[in-house]
């Protein structure tokens, strides 16, 4: 249903990077950049994906409270290599790898907050 989201980021340079290193677990790609000067004086732009750019990253004012955005994951050792690849380039841990059955019986996620606060998740939905 969406084709795309994305937020701006306090220091584009660092969340390019922490993005790079989190997501790729997750078998997303830093797949397209977008320069101030090709957005007409928007900001600098960075677009993961896995096949197209779908998460994009920016320069820009950020939001005065977090974003929260969930990566789907093929499976639990995925949901697992996102959350220990997230926290080694710098994120901070906001709910380490587990089942959460207040949400349904077989959601599993890992929570990680980037430099400016997001909520950064990765999920999977079925069973182990």
């Amino acid at each position: 249903m969406l084709d795309h989201v994305g937020f701006p980021v306090s220091d584009f340079t660092r969340a390019k990077s922490f993005y790079a290193a989190a997501l790729a677990p997750l078998g997303y790609v830093l797949m397209m950049e977008i320069t101030n000067e090709q957005t007409g004086g928007h900001g600098d732009h960075a677009g993961f994906g896995d096949g197209r750019p779908d998460f994009w990253i920016g320069t820009g004012k950020t939001a005065a409270s977090s974003t929260h955005v969930a990566f789907h994951a093929k499976d639990r050792a995925t949901v697992d290599a996102f959350y220990q690849a997230a926290i080694a380039a710098g994120g901070r841990d906001n709910g380490a790898p587990g089942l959460r059955p207040h949400y349904h019986a077989h959601y599993y996620g890992a929570f990680v907050l980037d430099a400016d606060g997001n909520n950064v998740e990765a999920v999977c939905h079925t069973p182990e």
